[in-house]
């Protein structure tokens, strides 16, 4: 085997830590919303490379959202944690902006909104 691929994850490999990853990203909160990052919509993508390195595209619930400093590095810190995750990166994305019909069937369920 090459030597430059024996560090490379397999596809399997990676499905498996997206995964993970997407369940880390549940036990993340919106201070002000009872229900987590994941169902409420803020997480746009998930990428995880060869290398176990993952990427986040996430955005806020509003450009002034309190949450705006401590809930990236929280994001980030809870990726890093993920066993196979070599490194964690998060992009705070505007585009498109959230609206509430990004959350999921359950959060809208959890908040009300039917």
């Amino acid at each position: 085997m090459d030597s430059s691929r024996m560090d490379e994850i397999s596809s399997i490999e990676k499905n498996i830590i997206e995964a993970q990853v997407i369940e880390a990203l549940r036990t993340c909160f919106d201070p002000e919303i009872p229900v987590n990052i994941y169902e409420l919509g803020l997480i746009y993508r998930v990428d995880v490379d060869e290398a176990g390195a993952v990427k986040i595209a996430m955005t806020l619930t509003s450009p002034s959202c309190p949450a705006a400093q401590s809930l990236p590095p929280d994001v980030e810190s809870k990726v890093k944690g993920v066993q196979g995750v070599s490194s964690a990166k998060v992009e705070v994305v505007w585009d498109p902006p959230w609206n509430p019909t990004m959350m999921s069937e359950a959060a809208k369920l959890e908040l009300g909104m039917f």
